[in-house]
């Protein structure tokens, strides 16, 4: 057991730098969990990463509010809605499956890879500088991606950032400010469902929180240090993992 946690530590670790960075750290942390722990159920492993999720997260967003402001209001309503969202995604994934997503999921991921790499100055530059815009956007982004968080999961760090910078005009790392704290309440919102259920192994979930939050303090100086340049291209990577991964559930599992 201790070869497994040290493991799954090291995925976590490497999860936390990479969804600092533009979001996805799910696509290398809950393979791993699911793979390295098959004789727990997959409410329990995904419970448990749900907690590294979180204080990766966590340390990320502190360190993104220190160069991207947040007023207070906004703050509380994305939030609240998020977590909600979340919450009510969880539940309905314990009632019904969502294999009938997945394939409408892939085909809006194709397109989002194919939109940036092919427009070049995709989130290299504010076109809302003063981050103003109509709450009822903001708002929106943060029930539907709340609800993908907790129903389906993969990549809705990356569909934050995405849509903070088509809908709302954010660059790259106003997008990823706004996307954590978000990304933070959806955390929140599956992890309390989880705990209400008890299915979450402290064991394994404790080590692994620590190391996903050094990979979430350290991933997010690397962006904000390398710019909105080096996030485009984390962001295009995390997007094709996104597919393959989608692909794979669709096609073969």
């Amino acid at each position: 057991m201790t070869t497994t946690i040290i493991l799954l530590c090291f995925f976590a670790f490497f999860a936390g730098l990479v969804d600092a960075v533009v979001g996805g750290g799910g696509l290398i942390q809950t393979p791993a969990g699911l793979i390295l722990l098959p004789n727990n159920s997959v409410a329990q492993v995904i419970g448990s990463l749900k907690i590294p999720s979180f204080t990766g997260t966590f340390f990320a967003a502190r360190t993104y509010l220190k160069k991207v402001s947040i007023p207070l209001v906004r703050l509380a309503i994305f939030t609240s809605i998020a977590f909600a969202a979340s919450f009510t995604g969880s539940l309905c994934l314990t009632l019904v499956s969502n294999k009938f997503m997945k394939p409408v999921i892939l085909l809006v991921l194709i397109g989002v890879a194919i939109y940036t790499y092919t427009k070049k100055d995709f989130g290299q530059a504010s076109k809302n500088e003063n981050l103003s815009f109509p709450m009822y956007k903001g708002a929106l982004i943060c029930l539907v991606l709340g609800f993908y968080d907790g129903f389906i999961g993969p990549g809705a760090g990356s569909l934050l950032v995405l849509a903070f910078i088509t809908w709302l005009g954010f660059d790259f790392l106003q997008a990823n400010a706004h996307a954590k704290v978000v990304n933070l309440a959806t955390n929140l919102g599956s992890i309390t469902l989880f705990l209400l259920k008890g299915t979450i192994l402290w064991p394994v979930a404790i080590p692994m929180a620590i190391c996903n939050a050094i990979g979430g303090i350290i991933g997010s100086k690397l962006a904000m240090a390398k710019g909105n340049k080096f996030i485009r291209t984390v962001f295009l990577i995390v997007i094709l993992g996104t597919l393959c991964r989608l692909g794979y559930d669709v096609f073969l599992h």
